[in-house]
């Protein structure tokens, strides 16, 4: 990348801009590529419409009965809020009206709310990007700081260390520590006391001004480090495995040979290629921000779309799951499309293949 092109061999070159013009980046190669993964992606996005509708039909459940829980109905009344629901007609009719509904991008009406799906999921993206874009943000950072340390230092202290906490916080399950955390820190146990808000976003009494922005802060700590403990490790390991492959490349030994400083052959020639699979993987994840995170939203009562989501499975309210889901998994999709094209785009090597 940055190496000059006497000091690197040819996976700098074929790695950076500063390669041959025939390794440059091809406008109409990209394009093309760029076109076939976008046709791959709509044919995707096509098939979680079919699949989201049959789906989420075939969960236990009376959408009518759970939303009369409480109330003296008759059966007369059941099924006049069917035929109102529309969910009396044939199964393929309820289909055919619902995918061209969402062409239309008219994602129905909410069940339960009695209000459309697209301005419930408006009030609630908000709050699902603050926490889980933070704790990306964070998790990014963190995993990509400790993959470089400990690849560069493979067999170390701090690798050793590192390494192996990140897979113990990986392998719990996401539930079981947001639980322990909401105990030890939220409520308190023993000597320990409850340090942070245990449910919301803002307190009941929440302030105005800087106070405000504190107490969604110290309401954010234990959603935020539950989903930056379990999700870091990802970062962490493909550095470190990236890391570990550039350092036995010939530019990296010709660099040192030259007399270059260990810190910078480090940060100017083998973490500016190492970071190729980790930038990949960091576009994979934005997609799943959108979604949030069910476990945890729901664990600490965070008012954003995965305990939207969440409340919608419990009645169930079919327009909300269908809602929800679609702009999840698009956007997955989206992210793993757009990650295909930069990484093509990056890396040469790709292009050739």
């Amino acid at each position: 990348m940055t190496a000059p092109l006497d000091a690197a061999g040819p996976a700098v070159q074929a790695a950076g801009p500063a390669g041959r013009d025939e390794e440059r980046p091809s406008g109409h190669g990209t394009l093309r590529y760029a076109l076939s993964k976008a046709g791959g992606a709509l044919f995707s996005i096509a098939m979680v419409i079919v699949g989201t509708f049959f789906v989420f039909r075939l969960l236990p459940g009376d959408p009518v009965r759970n939303l009369a829980q409480g109330r003296n109905m008759t059966p007369a009344q059941l099924d006049l809020e069917r035929h109102r629901l529309g969910l009396d007609k044939p199964l393929i009719d309820q289909f055919v009206d619902f995918v061209g509904a969402t062409l239309r991008l008219d994602l129905g009406t909410s069940y339960e709310y009695k209000r459309p799906v697209l301005d419930l999921i408006g009030e609630r993206f908000g709050p699902t990007l603050l926490l889980a874009g933070t704790g990306l943000v964070i998790a990014v950072s963190l995993g990509i700081w400790q993959g470089t340390r400990a690849g560069w230092r493979r067999g170390s202290r701090f690798d050793r260390f590192s390494t192996g906490l990140s897979l113990v916080l990986w392998s719990v399950p996401t539930f079981w520590l947001g639980l322990l955390l909401l105990m030890v820190f939220g409520v308190g146990i023993g000597p320990i006391p409850g340090l942070f808000p245990t449910r919301g976003i803002e307190s009941v009494d929440a302030p105005d001004g800087f106070a405000y922005i504190l107490d969604v802060g110290m309401h954010m700590v234990l959603p935020c480090l539950t989903l930056v403990a379990v999700v870091y490790a990802q970062y962490l390991l493909v550095m470190r495995s990236s890391l570990l492959e550039e350092v036995g490349q010939d530019y990296v030994t010709t660099a040192r040979a030259k007399g270059l400083r260990d810190d910078e052959v480090r940060r100017r020639h083998a973490v500016p290629n190492a970071l190729l699979p980790t930038v990949t993987l960091v576009f994979m994840r934005i997609g799943f921000v959108v979604g949030g995170a069910v476990t945890v939203e729901t664990i600490y009562s965070w008012p954003g779309l995965g305990q939207l989501f969440y409340e919608a499975v419990r009645v169930p309210d079919f327009t909300l799951m269908q809602g929800t889901f679609m702009l999840i998994t698009v956007s997955v999709i989206i992210m793993n499309t757009l990650a295909d094209v930069v990484y093509h785009w990056l890396d040469p090597r790709v292009r050739s293949a």
